[in-house]
């Protein structure tokens, strides 16, 4: 639990999208829908995983790490929206909306870090393939889950401690679906500049400096493919990688539109938009990226629920 001191206003109000009752209803089942399809795709891609011997791979390795994420993303975010959805608004305490703050930049942070990690993956495999098997061993892949996990954990955490010092005295209605950065500085009295700066440099640790890592590694592998002999070759190599480029220019596209396009006020719905695509989007369309892109997976996915069904 994250304390907040000092404090006059002990909760917020999150508006969520105010809309007609019908609407309200369509949005209600709409994102339900959404959450149990992402619960379902997700942790089938784990299942399926950790059940078929021939996607013991570190890609696929890599991918139920980044199918977990997803799936503490949504489930941080959505059931909350779905409560502020239906009664039109819902109140939540102050320091319920720092650890939703702390919790969803901290997963974030762990996807950005694990499509970071699973480019350079993609790099080995396609650029120095008879270096592959012995470079990413299990151990090495062991210790860039624990980095990427623990990285976002404390690399956050700086923010988190400096919000906890911060007063809220004045307005306590935030029009949000969820306890995002922007929208609560602007509701406290304190100078929330020192935060402001500290945000900007994570931003750029987490967001902008793995973005720029993933680029580099994707030249090198474009290069790699360009050079392969033979129309088959570079198409396999290339349906290799294509899912992950897939995924990373959509999660990484609407993070930096939020990032250097930040509305302006808190009674914008711009943000929300946005906000719906990386909190929501993403992780439902991940496994289907990965399951229609990805032959194997889906070879082993249809062999797999026909195998459950004849049980049954």
């Amino acid at each position: 639990m994250f304390l907040v001191n000092h404090t006059e206003v002990t909760e917020f109000m999150l508006l969520g999208f105010r809309s007609h009752h019908i609407l309200t209803l369509v949005l209600f089942v709409l994102f339900l829908m959404i959450y149990i399809l992402t619960l379902v795709e997700n942790l089938l891609i784990i299942i399926l995983v950790a059940n078929v011997p021939s996607l013991k791979s570190p890609m696929y390795v890599f991918l139920t790490q980044l199918s977990t994420s997803d799936i503490l993303l949504t489930t941080n975010i959505v059931p909350n929206t779905l409560h502020v959805i239906i009664n039109e608004g819902s109140r939540i305490s102050v320091t319920g909306c720092i650890t939703q703050l702390y919790i969803h930049c901290v997963l974030t942070a762990a996807e950005c870090f694990l499509l970071t990690v699973m480019s350079f993956d993609r790099y080995l495999a396609i650029c120095r393939p008879l270096h592959y098997t012995s470079v990413m061993h299990l151990r090495l892949q062991l210790q860039l889950i624990i980095l990427c996990w623990l990285s976002a954990f404390l690399i956050i955490l700086p923010i988190i401690l400096l919000m906890n010092n911060l007063e809220f005295c004045g307005p306590h209605i935030i029009d949000h679906y969820f306890c995002d950065l922007a929208p609560v500085l602007e509701l406290s009295c304190s100078d929330s500049t020192i935060v402001e700066l500290v945000d900007f440099s994570l931003g750029v640790q987490f967001v902008f400096l793995p973005f720029f890592f993933i680029i580099f590694t994707y030249i090198y592998i474009f290069i790699t493919i360009i050079g392969i002999s033979g129309t088959i070759g570079r198409q396999k190599a290339f349906s290799t990688c294509s899912s992950h480029l897939i995924v990373v220019c959509t999660y990484y596209g609407t993070l930096i539109m939020v990032y250097i396009f930040p509305s302006n006020g808190q009674t914008s719905n711009y943000n929300k938009i946005i906000s719906l695509l990386y909190t929501m989007g993403t992780s439902f369309v991940n496994p289907i990226i990965y399951s229609l892109k990805n032959k194997e997976i889906m070879k082993n996915l249809l062999k797999y629920l026909t195998n459950i069904l004849q049980k049954n």
